[in-house]
């Protein structure tokens, strides 16, 4: 099983999940002991795992944006400010875009689902456990920035390298345990929504939000592109087809750091300069994250519609301007983004438990094409760094 892709295991627990939650329907025993026993296993499991999750969410914070803001704040190159302000202004850009277009679509496409199935208790766990997060997000937030700025100004480095072992650390929880379990625990999901009746509409909602994300992130990267074309006078619409090999890389590995070599070498093939090259593609796999904001955006308000909430514009902007900050340096590791993510949404979104797992179902299933949408929008950045350098250097 660990042989799959990711992307595979996904789509095997949801519809695994759906089975096991129609089967009550399909043979008539919906009622019986055997079968209830079997969705509140699943619901132990979910519990547990979310309740582990949501333990493990600020010492995320802490272990990596932390280490990210500190390895940042060191950076001494020139261009660093300019790809740094293209990553999150583009970054920035696209979550608005998508909030007003959500705004636009959403609200005809996605209705409440009857009896709030983001809060059902149909099937009850058969036990919970209480594990209490040693701080809150936002402490974790305001904690993480402190010291990842205080360490960045500090000579020497070896509290960054106690915070980089904790980094290690907090990435193998995700790498062994907490990714490997996400296909059983969205099973779980799905299999709880299949047998309380509510699938059809959470499929539709999915559905729905899948068709717009990805159609968002293609035009996104086609838009970074035609502002490269703008800034260098020069169109760069020709170049999308020398930057496939890293789209398609990025759909197959779900890691922006996994498809550095490939993207590089796309970069290379665009005429960029190496020097510029070699700094801006791995630095933009950290911090350009337009196809992870998309999808969480989006995604969010999807399932805040589903739920009978209102994602208003003062609830998103807040929330779209942190995720920039949030999502840099987020682990290197398939759904990375939404890892880094949920404490924000949690706090700043007001997502219960329930609505948590709905947005980590979502993004993991379509984080392929938001990581290929994150490196593809790099070489568009890489083209517009290289232009002011080239003119910068003439001067």
């Amino acid at each position: 099983m660990k042989q799959l892709g990711l992307l595979v295991r996904l789509i095997i627990g949801i519809i695994a999940g759906m089975l096991i939650g129609l089967c009550g329907g399909w043979f008539g025993i919906a009622d019986t002991t055997g079968f209830v026993a079997v969705i509140r296993l699943l619901a132990t499991f979910t519990s547990l795992f979310s309740t582990f999750l949501s333990f493990m969410i600020p010492l995320i914070i802490i272990a990596f944006i932390t280490v990210g803001m500190a390895e940042l704040g060191k950076k001494a190159n020139r261009l660093f400010g300019l790809t740094l302000l293209l990553a999150y202004g583009t970054t920035t850009i696209s979550g608005f875009l998508t909030f007003f277009i959500g705004k636009a679509f959403l609200p005809s496409l996605i209705k409440p689902i009857t009896g709030d199935i983001l809060e059902s208790n149909a099937f009850e766990p058969f036990f919970t456990i209480e594990v209490t997060p040693i701080f809150g997000v936002m402490t974790a937030l305001v904690l993480a920035f402190v010291l990842g700025i205080g360490m960045a100004n500090l000579k020497g480095d070896s509290m960054l390298k106690v915070f980089r072992d904790l980094q290690n650390i907090v990435s193998g929880v995700l790498r062994h345990v907490i990714i490997p379990l996400i296909p059983v625990h969205i099973a779980g999901l799905f299999a709880n929504i299949s047998a309380e009746g509510r699938l059809a509409a959470t499929v539709k909602m999915f559905a729905s939000l899948y068709a717009i994300i990805i159609v968002l992130q293609l035009l996104y990267i086609l838009s970074q592109f035609l502002l490269a074309s703008g800034v260098c006078r020069k169109n760069h619409l020709k170049s999308i087809k020398n930057v496939a090999p890293a789209y398609f890389t990025a759909l197959g590995t779900q890691s922006s750091a996994s498809t550095i070599p490939v993207a590089l070498n796309c970069a290379y093939s665009n005429n960029v300069n190496r020097d510029v090259a070699d700094f801006v593609v791995p630095l933009c796999a950290t911090i350009n994250l337009n196809g992870d904001t998309i999808c969480l955006v989006l995604g969010s308000m999807g399932i805040m519609l589903a739920s009978g909430m209102n994602p208003t514009l003062a609830v998103f902007a807040p929330f779209i301007l942190m995720l920039g900050v949030t999502m840099v340096a987020a682990p290197g590791v398939p759904g990375g983004g939404v890892m880094a993510a949920l404490g924000l949404i949690t706090s700043m979104l007001g997502f219960t438990d329930p609505m948590q797992q709905l947005i980590i179902a979502l993004h993991f299933s379509q984080d392929s094409f938001g990581t290929a949408a994150n490196v593809t929008g790099d070489q568009a950045l890489a083209l517009i760094v290289d232009e002011v350098d080239r003119k910068s250097g003439k001067e």
